[in-house]
């Protein structure tokens, strides 16, 4: 387990009210940790804290804070709280994200809520929360909940793709910057769901596919990864293992170093050179 995951510490899960979030908020209090989850004012927010406080936790150790990450006063405002509640913040999961769908010219007229959700999000959250984090020289864990779609971009969402490639950007300048501040205990992680059967992913299905893992197998196999070195905590899911992602993001990769056209995957002259090497 990572040294931040500790019993009495403090624990910041944006998006928590559903979930992978909320499976991630479910298991730190299970660690003991004293948990803030952020999300969108409403019934799953307000349904999210029962569960959580019903789970164990010590009178007072979760709470539920409305807050539109889209919005920085609004995250200022999530970590004014969670200091003055629950104590310095020792573990913060930017995992708040949406996935309406988009097409290349916007028709939906929706890509900058995407961005600024998906990504602005992140950023401005590991912004106003790491100073003090980095500040207490205590060990501390952000853990970023990024995409495969934001590595190998496959068509057909490029809102969603562009919002996730930049948190991958970002997570690593953050981890790179981190790791050479002297005396800095506080490190960044880049986590890589699979096909997860959530509220985000669900799209009108009542019944898990077969293919997808459930929010509570994504987020033990994060907490697993957690207790390595692992900065990409790249999932499997029931349809696609290790050797698959690997074999996609090389090739997409790729695309640059052979001067391939764009998402040759999906391209009518390489598609089936790329089937073949599978």
């Amino acid at each position: 387990m990572h040294d931040a995951i500790a019993k009495g510490n403090v624990a910041v899960v944006t998006g928590g009210a559903s979930g992978i979030g909320l499976a991630a908020a479910r298991r730190l209090v299970r660690e003991g940790l004293k948990v803030c989850i952020a999300d969108l004012p409403g019934p799953a927010l307000d349904a999210a804290h029962e569960t959580l406080a019903a789970a164990g936790a010590a009178p007072g150790a979760v709470i539920a804070v409305p807050a539109d990450v889209a919005e920085p006063d609004q995250i200022r405002a999530l970590e004014a709280r969670v200091r003055d509640e629950l104590g310095p913040v020792d573990v913060l999961m930017l995992n708040a994200g949406i996935q309406p769908g988009s097409s290349i010219l916007d028709a939906e007229d929706n890509w900058r809520r995407i961005v600024d959700v998906n990504l602005w999000g992140i950023i401005r959250g590991a912004q106003i929360f790491a100073p003090a984090m980095i500040a207490a020289g205590r060990p501390g864990l952000i853990v970023a909940t990024g995409s495969k779609q934001g590595i190998t971009t496959p068509p057909g969402d490029p809102a969603y793709n562009i919002a996730k490639a930049g948190v991958k950007v970002f997570a690593e300048a953050l981890q790179h910057d981190l790791r050479n501040r002297p005396g800095c205990r506080t490190e960044a992680r880049l986590f890589i769901p699979g096909f997860v059967f959530t509220p985000l992913a669900a799209r009108g299905r009542t019944d898990r596919p077969a293919g997808a893992w459930t929010a509570d197998e994504v987020v033990a196999f994060l907490f697993d990864a957690l207790g390595r070195d692992d900065f990409y905590i790249l999932c499997p899911d029931n349809e696609v293992d290790r050797a698959t992602d690997a074999r996609r993001i090389l090739w997409a990769a790729g695309d640059i170093t052979e001067n391939r056209p764009p998402l040759s995957r999906w391209h009518p002259g390489f598609a089936q050179a790329f089937k073949d090497q599978a």
